[in-house]
């Protein structure tokens, strides 16, 4: 008999882990494929063996083209999308700057949390939850504020509204300002080309349209943000998004070299690099136009069902995740439920401002397929007939 005081888990003799099989059509995570779940079982490796550099190195080349930028400063973090952001905050505010946070929905909230945290001045600029920004709108706050850094959710994902990007970068530069954008839920599923728009700082994560499980960020700093970031006054709050230590690791900072940081999740960047070089083999723009095209599917699958989207105007509408109205007299939890127990297909409710008032489905990585997205609406068709609910 053990000593010890604590006794082992009880674990069923001959039984393995097993899990279910899903369709995760939520704002994400999205299913992975068996390629990269492959690529991730494939043998650890020490975290600056020459062979896993040389996957670091593949990774940066291959953030490089999904975020369309030739940012020497570009690399993964070792951390979901959240890292993401706080990564921008920790890096470029500090007291004495001051950022100015769009917020039109739960990302605002999160990026103003996180960088009144660095102890900077935080002003907002907001608009109703489903609508989105104009250029004159953003102008004219930055001009009222005079930030260091404007920030901007891509695809704010809690209420399904894209943000158009013309025209913000080169207005920020014009301003003093810097131009921080958010694109965890749009990337791959939105036209986007950093360096045209004059982005200074971008990231995503890997579990939506890269269809690579939650865990890996990637993100990249222009030149001006890694000269504003080199003004610092003070070292960066977290020594482990320091963007000093993250570009020797990576390999970013010219003549440095690569020195260790921190241990990188070996095989979880085998898995974003498979998911890179999938994105890459099929093309950004064909990429762009499946989730485009799938996008409408669902939209016009819903119209026959007789439900309406939250996001009236569609020229706001984010296409990889869509938000539509609980109809009166349905309880929403009821139906995302029925799909899960017997269908196994995750619809997810709504959350910040649109939380109890719409159902969101992800069109995302793999799951962009027209083929998934009927195996959905077919889903919460019978949902919606289980709760008595009739168009």
């Amino acid at each position: 008999m053990s000593s010890l005081p604590v006794p082992a888990p009880t674990i069923i003799p001959g039984k393995d882990l097993n899990l279910p099989q899903k369709t995760l059509a939520g704002p994400g995570p999205s299913n992975v494929s068996e390629r990269v779940l492959q690529a991730m079982a494939m043998p650890t490796l020490g975290h600056l063996h020459p062979e896993f550099c040389k996957v670091m190195d593949d990774i940066k080349a291959g953030t490089q083209y999904i975020f369309q930028t030739k940012n020497a400063m570009t690399f993964a973090l070792s951390a979901t999308g959240h890292a993401g952001m706080e990564c921008v905050m920790t890096n470029m505010l500090e007291p004495g700057r001051t950022v100015l946070i769009a917020n039109n929905g739960i990302w605002g909230v999160r990026s103003k949390d996180m960088a009144q945290r660095q102890g900077a001045t935080v002003k907002e600029v907001n608009c109703e939850a489903g609508s989105n920004f104009s250029l004159a709108e953003l102008e004219a706050a930055v001009k009222a504020h005079k930030p260091d850094l404007l920030f901007v959710t891509h695809g704010e994902s809690s209420t399904g509204v894209v943000q158009p990007l013309e025209g913000l970068g080169a207005m920020c530069h014009a301003n003093n300002c810097l131009f921080a954008v958010d694109t965890v839920a749009s990337l791959g599923g939105v036209p986007l080309k950093a360096d045209e728009l004059e982005i200074d700082i971008i990231y995503t994560g890997s579990q939506k349209t890269l269809g690579v499980p939650p865990g890996t960020a990637p993100i990249s700093f222009s030149p001006k943000a890694v000269e504003f970031f080199k003004s610092r006054k003070n070292p960066p709050t977290s020594f482990y998004l320091d963007l000093n230590w993250l570009g020797e690791y990576w390999n970013c900072w010219p003549d440095k070299g690569r020195v260790y940081h921190h241990t990188g999740p070996v095989n979880s960047m085998y898995g974003l690099r498979e998911g890179l070089a999938v994105v890459s083999e099929e093309g950004l723009e064909n990429c762009w136009r499946r989730h485009r095209l799938c996008a409408d599917r669902l939209h016009e699958g819903l119209a026959d069902l007789g439900l309406e989207l939250f996001v009236q105007a569609p020229e706001k509408r984010l296409p990889t995740v869509t938000t539509i109205k609980v109809p009166e007299g349905v309880q929403w939890n009821a139906v995302t439920a029925y799909c899960m127990k017997n269908d196994l297909v995750e619809i997810s409710g709504g959350l910040g401002p649109t939380a109890g008032k719409v159902w969101r489905i992800g069109v995302m990585g793999n799951n962009a397929s027209i083929k998934t997205v009927n195996l959905v609406l077919d889903s919460l068709s019978r949902a919606l007939a289980s709760v008595g609910w009739k168009k």
